[in-house]
């Protein structure tokens, strides 16, 4: 066993992190602060017959990553089907680009990018023909 089975995004605005996955992935919420004695909502991020898993937001319980400071956590990728389209839209809903998209060759297109609330995520587009 070992297999990851629930991911957390810390937040310091949930409203706005909540605006900005539920825009960008298409994401929706499940209020679940009750449980957790603070604010945390449950990501459902897809399809049950589909593969994937699904997390939360939870509020941020320190201070924010600084800009530029070294990755300190996991970074999650999430796959799309049109990459161009979803960078728009990231960029369209407060995000910003960490590292532009490159070719994963005969693989994929791969990108990063910061979300509003300071969190590194990727996304990451399958395509044979990406050189």
């Amino acid at each position: 066993m070992g297999r990851l089975v629930h991911f957390e995004i810390h937040v310091s605005n949930m409203d706005r992190a909540k605006k900005f996955y539920g825009e960008v992935f298409g994401w929706s919420f499940q209020d679940w602060s009750e449980y957790a004695g603070m604010p945390y909502f449950g990501a459902v991020t897809g399809n049950e017959d589909e593969p994937g898993i699904n997390g939360a937001l939870m509020q941020r319980q320190s201070a924010p990553p600084e800009t530029n400071q070294g990755l300190n956590a996991f970074a999650c990728t999430m796959g799309v089907e049109d990459y161009d389209s979803t960078e728009t839209n990231i960029l369209n809903n407060g995000g910003k680009v960490a590292m532009a998209k490159y070719a994963l060759p005969g693989m994929a297109w791969q990108g990063y990018y910061i979300d509003p609330e300071g969190n590194l995520l990727g996304i990451h587009q399958p395509d044979a023909n990406a050189k």
